[in-house]
This record gives structure tokens, C-alpha cells and sequence, in this order.
């Protein structure tokens, strides 16, 4: 029993040198080009999931009525637009050279189908080692509503939002199970 106990041990110290060396040794895909860790997206995915599904609120505090959401298309133009796109433009250069790549939320059908309590977390918070920073210090509470309710309602906003965008925005519907969480970043 000793023996084996030993072994045990011996096989959890050497499984904690392997995972030291790959890091320490360099064989890490750091690069924005490189490809993801075996499970990489998948356990990021998870725990972001996770974290989200116990801190993410449930109530919107303000509605969406279209000084809210005009307000939130300035918002988002200043601010999100450089990572995320504008309805119409094609990805900037920023974007392109993130890893990972942050999703064009006025292309395709955004995160029109997430709860609005997790675009607002998403947007205070951040997602750690994708580039999306939290904006809770820079933001008020409602001005990050304003946006996370923009970006809810992409697909049905009034003119003067789309004006503040710079064009109409035509999004499509989620097909399938193509979409999940946008933001978990295939950001």
C-alpha cells in the first residue's frame, strides 16, 4: 500500500514538472497566430460560462427606449466599435490581430439572442486573455446599460441610433447552434 501511495505521489510531482517545463520551456502558443491550447477554448469557455451564470444580473435597471439606445450607439461608436465593428464596415486592423478574435456584433446576428444581465457583465467586467476590458472604472452603471441594451436590441433599433452607427443595420437570425456565447471570442 506504501508503494503505491508513493507512486501516486511521484506520478502527481512528475505530472507537475511536465506542465511546469512546457510552460517554462517556452512551448506555449503565446502569439496572437498561434493556435489554442489542447482545451484552451473549451475550459475558458466553461468558466466563463460558470462565472457568468452566478454574477451576471437578471434585472435591467432602465429601458430600452430610444434615448437609451442612442445614447448606447455613442457609447459603443467611441469605445467598442475599434474591436467589435460597425454595421456595414469591415473589420479593422485591430480586430484582425487579436486572439482571440473579437466577434463583429452588428455582422451576422451579434449577441442579440444573450441575456442583457450578460452583455452588461461582459462589458464591466472583461474576459480575461481575450483582449475585451472591463469597463465597470471608466463607465457608469447606466451608461454601460445603455450599451449592453444597444447591443440586445442590434437587430430593431430606432433610426437615430442606426444614424449614430453610421448605417443601417441588418442582422441576421442565429441559425442553429452556430451562435452560443459571441463573446466567448471564438472574445
Amino acid at each position: 500500500m506504501k508503494g503505491f501511495i508513493l507512486g501516486i505521489i511521484f506520478t502527481l510531482i512528475c505530472l507537475a514538472a511536465g506542465v511546469y517545463l512546457y510552460f517554462a520551456g517556452g512551448y506555449v502558443p503565446t502569439a496572437t497566430s498561434a493556435q489554442a491550447m489542447p482545451f484552451e477554448k473549451k475550459l475558458a469557455n466553461k468558466a466563463l460560462e460558470a462565472r457568468m451564470e452566478k454574477e451576471a444580473p437578471k434585472n435591467v435597471p432602465i429601458q430600452a427606449d430610444e434615448t437609451v439606445l442612442v445614447a448606447g450607439a455613442n457609447i459603443y461608436k467611441d469605445n467598442c466599435a475599434v474591436c467589435h465593428g460597425l454595421p456595414g464596415k469591415p473589420e479593422t486592423p485591430i480586430a484582425r490581430g487579436q486572439y482571440p478574435r473579437p466577434p463583429q456584433l452588428f455582422h451576422g446576428h451579434g449577441v442579440t439572442d444573450d441575456p442583457p444581465g450578460e452583455i452588461y457583465w461582459k462589458a464591466s467586467n472583461g474576459i480575461r486573455l481575450t483582449g475585451m476590458p472591463g469597463f465597470k472604472g471608466s463607465f457608469t452603471d447606466t451608461q454601460l446599460w445603455q450599451v449592453s441594451l444597444l447591443l440586445k436590441n442590434a437587430d430593431k433599433l430606432p433610426a437615430q441610433a442606426q444614424q449614430v452607427l453610421g448605417g443601417a443595420v441588418q442582422m441576421q437570425a442565429p441559425t442553429g447552434g452556430e451562435h452560443k456565447h459571441q463573446h466567448d471570442h471564438e472574445h
